[in-house]
């Protein structure tokens, strides 16, 4: 019965292609533009890393003024970022299966192919852990090992994309790269990686792409790198040198630990506690005691990756397909109106009205699926231009099968909806007044 129905409708849509095609063009218009911004609300709201996210905690200790909020707007809130004190005296605990400290430092690359100019770039300054902790996937080589942790030892891990600049792709483990007039070897190239939210650095933006080089942490503390990215303080001290920026209360470093379980959690807050209370009797940390270990999902929300304006344009979007779709029952009244004589033949050979109602919602549903993919269509164009006005935002432009799923769904759905009061409309012809006509 089903595939008779189709092929009736099938039929009938060809009888009337400027109408059909005004239908199908305001179902997928509405879908398009509705599904752009989905997309991006979407990723945005997506866990990044589901395998691991219940074990990744981003740590922070409230070493804030005891006079005012580290935010206004989360007043209840630790400061997102450590102070490099805290941070060097966090990577002391053997409690966390891995942990690492990072920021973001300025380089200048001297390429020893002639044809490629200098450039500068930014840099992670970070612990061998990264890698593991976040599972980074690696196409040549690894990271380096713990002495180079320890030592700052001149090695670094370059992105698939740098190494194609510097060495045209090749694998250039133990090949040696000039960054700021200091030679560096090349432990590890990574693969292709990108989150589609940068969540271990949010603080610098979640649509932020992977840097293209990877350092150890203490390289900045060897060569005194004031670093980049966000640097906030608090107290009145006199910052005359890198020391005194490494002994200050500004925090700019953040802080990630590995935590397998809840008593590996519960053991490792503890520890925090007992550290910050330990640096109280030294005068510092004046505020209540409030250390907070964030899971990717809780630091996501802390951070405010999908921020309220984003839910209003939304709003708009889902306002802008109901207007649509009250066009579509329009569209779609106005066509079933002028089958009226055929349908009030068809009741008085004795069809019924189910008969006729089934026939019909297949009909709209028929539109509403090519009107799904016209809206996909519309969405990932949407999507490219969106790209085009954030730079950053490349990791988002892209309909995974779970989307598409929801965007055909959305669109059969919405053409059901709105084709069932036309339906049921078409369904009280009455046979008699169309035969006396006939």
């Amino acid at each position: 019965m089903f595939l008779y129905n189709l092929r009736l409708a099938r039929m009938s849509l060809r009888k009337q292609p400027l109408l059909t095609a005004l239908m199908i063009a305001a179902i997928g218009i509405g879908v398009g533009a509705c599904m752009t911004i989905l997309t991006f609300v979407y990723t945005l709201g997506s866990d990044p890393i589901p395998q691991k996210s219940d074990e990744l905690f981003a740590v922070r200790l409230d070493s804030w003024s005891p006079d005012r909020p580290y935010t206004e707007q989360k007043p209840e809130e630790a400061p997102w970022q450590l102070t490099h004190r805290d941070a060097m005296a966090l990577l002391e605990s053997p409690i966390p299966t891995r942990q690492a400290a990072m920021r973001k430092a300025v380089f200048s690359v001297l390429p020893s192919n002639e044809d490629i100019a200098p450039f500068i770039l930014i840099s992670r300054m970070t612990q061998n852990d990264f890698f593991e902790m976040f599972q980074v996937p690696f196409l040549y080589g690894s990271a380096w090992n713990d002495s180079a942790d320890a030592d700052a030892g001149n090695v670094v891990v370059l992105s698939r994309e740098m190494n194609e600049k510097l060495f045209g792709g090749e694998n250039s483990v133990g090949n040696e790269v000039n960054f700021d007039s200091e030679i560096f070897t090349v432990t590890g190239v990574i693969d292709e990686w990108q989150p589609q939210v940068l969540f271990y650095d949010l603080n610098n933006g979640p649509v932020s792409p992977v840097e293209d080089v990877f350092m150890p942490f203490t390289i900045t503390d060897k060569r005194e790198i004031q670093g980049a990215g966000n640097t906030n303080c608090w107290k009145d001290e006199r910052i005359d040198s890198y020391f005194d920026l490494l002994e200050s209360e500004c925090v700019y470093v953040q802080y990630w630990a590995e935590l397998g379980s809840d008593a590996q959690k519960a053991e490792y807050q503890a520890w925090l506690d007992a550290y910050t209370n330990g640096q109280k009797a030294l005068g510092r940390f004046e505020r209540e005691t409030n250390n907070r270990l964030s899971n990717v999902t809780e630091w996501m929300k802390v951070q405010d990756v999908t921020p309220a304006e984003v839910l209003i344009v939304m709003s708009v979007g889902v306002l802008f397909l109901t207007a649509c779709l009250v066009n579509t029952i329009g569209l779609i009244l106005a066509r079933f109106i002028a089958k009226a004589p055929v349908i009030g033949l068809r009741r008085a050979l004795g069809a019924s009205k189910a008969t006729i109602f089934r026939q019909h919602l297949v009909e709209v549903g028929l539109v509403g699926l090519a009107g799904g993919i016209l809206g996909l269509l519309l969405a990932r164009l949407g999507l490219f231009g969106l790209t085009k006005v954030l730079t950053d935002a490349n990791q988002m432009a892209h309909l995974d099968w779970t989307l598409v799923g929801i965007t055909i769904f959305i669109a059969v759905g919405s053409a059901i909806v709105a084709g069932l009061y036309p339906t049921w409309r078409i369904c009280q012809v009455s046979p008699s007044g169309y035969l006396k006509t006939q």
